[in-house]
């Protein structure tokens, strides 16, 4: 199952951290989306940026 991941926040003022997992997933400007793989990896970058992203089905 694959999921669609969209930057919907801004990285400004974010932790290095939330920045890097961000880039990880292929997301670098607001509007940026990407398709993942749902497995643990994936969800665990998902938990730490959940307050700057919006996860759908694909």
């Amino acid at each position: 199952m694959a999921l669609n991941i969209k930057l919907v926040k801004s990285l400004n003022s974010c932790k290095k951290e939330q920045i890097a997992t961000a880039y990880s997933l292929g997301l670098r400007k607001i509007g940026d989306s990407t398709t993942q793989q749902d497995n643990a990896a994936v969800q665990g970058k998902i938990r730490q940026i959940a307050h700057l992203i919006e996860v759908t089905n694909a």
